[in-house]
């Protein structure tokens, strides 16, 4: 396609795109245009699949070239761009706040929303990427700054003019904080009753997904008898399981990132291990056996060799709707976790070693996973008093004479 000049308001661009065919992004788009400073003439181009994708994008760049913003600024990313503004953006923080503000940037906004160009980033975007961090369990506060921060560069890309209102200018999040820490209170009523209830959600995952794919199903049995997050079944690999003694040392998991799902390190950023108790130890062989002697080879993949996640997961087996059949309504995925976790502590793990298997940070949260029963607190004095009796008068206790 040949060029064809645009003559805006503001900065001047000219436009093509050229196509190039078996490639699988076959429509390049390019703009070039008169930089008022050094007159030289940069460009910019991206591949698309779709001419009318292509076409959009440049259509996206002239309305923003009509209120002076070069393309170069328009297709910065939110990482670059808050790179150059940051300074101005963050102006008049006190110390105390900006050094909160610059560790939500760096820890959480870079590596979920840094690598989308500002242009790009939508109040769907971040409403996800605010749910993302929830799910991590960061807390109320760490997830406020990292918003307070997000809204400050975007507030700036609005008075630059790269986007129309404010993305990052979310709510409600709040309310699901609010719930996640209901539910927090007690997660022993979000896990499952037993081992046949388990067999039965993973049977029932694995009926109602495309082409029956069993992997589904061994995703949920090893994560409830591992007590271990979605993402730290994903990101299992052969080198980190240990036949002899049949233990799996936990040591990344996958999440969302730059360009997809990734692998990075645990929650707690510590490696940890876990029992393999013999219900799972055929299901694990079989896993082993099937992927060869590679240690870097993932045990856990999708139908088609993919990352696993815990939104891939529900959507691949229609997890709401199963669950909602078995009566399990309220049950997530995250809750294969807290079953595990109940079912360990109502077996009689002490709490320092169900500490160590959960990778909690606070003894407090697993604590949250004992909950005596009745029976249990009168056994209880009924050993306090058996204790007391030995050694004790029979006629009942005695002065002693002075």
């Amino acid at each position: 396609m040949s060029a064809r000049p645009i003559t805006p308001v503001g900065v001047p661009l000219s436009s093509d795109i050229e196509v190039r065919a078996n490639r699988a992004s076959p429509y390049r788009a390019r703009v070039r245009w008169v930089d008022p400073v050094t007159k030289k003439r940069p460009s910019k181009s991206e591949a698309f699949g779709t001419a009318d994708a292509a076409q959009e994008w440049i259509d996206k760049l002239v309305r923003l070239a009509q209120l002076g913003v070069t393309p170069s600024m328009a297709t910065m990313t939110l990482s670059e761009y808050g790179e150059a503004v940051s300074t101005l953006a963050l102006r008049g923080l006190e110390k105390k706040t900006l050094d909160p503000y610059l560790a939500g940037w760096r820890k959480r906004v870079v590596p979920t929303l840094g690598h989308l160009p500002v242009a790009m980033i939508t109040h769907g975007v971040v409403d996800r990427a605010v749910h993302a961090w929830i799910a991590e369990e960061y807390s109320r506060s760490t997830v406020k700054n990292s918003i307070a921060v997000l809204v400050r560069i975007m507030e700036q890309a609005l008075r630059d003019g790269i986007v129309d209102k404010n993305p990052a200018r979310v709510s409600g999040w709040q309310h699901e904080y609010a719930r996640a820490e209901d539910e927090l209170d007690d997660p022993r009523s979000l896990a499952l009753p037993d081992w046949d209830a388990l067999t039965d959600l993973a049977t029932a995952l694995v009926a109602r997904s495309a082409d029956h794919f069993a992997g589904w199903g061994n995703v949920v049995l090893f994560a409830a008898s591992t007590a271990a997050r979605i993402g730290e079944v994903s990101g299992v690999r052969a080198g980190d399981i240990d036949r002899r003694t049949w233990i799996w040392t936990v040591r990344r998991q996958t999440t969302p990132g730059p360009g997809g799902l990734l692998d990075k390190g645990t929650k707690g950023k510590r490696s940890r291990k876990v029992p393999l108790i013999p219900e799972v130890r055929d299901l694990v062989t079989s896993r082993l056996d099937a992927i060869g002697t590679d240690p870097t080879a993932r045990m856990f993949t999708g139908p088609r060799g993919g990352r696993i996640s815990t939104a891939v997961l529900r959507d691949a087996t229609h997890w709401d709707e199963v669950v909602t059949k078995l009566g399990y309504e309220h049950l997530r995925r995250h809750d294969l976790r807290h079953t595990g976790l109940t079912w360990m502590a109502d077996a009689g793990v002490p709490l320092h070693v169900l500490r160590k298997i959960a990778g909690h940070g606070s003894l407090t949260t697993t604590q949250r996973y004992l909950h005596p029963d009745l029976q249990t607190i009168h056994d209880a004095g009924d050993s306090l008093t058996a204790y007391l009796d030995t050694g004790r008068s029979p006629s009942g206790p005695q002065l002693r004479a002075v």
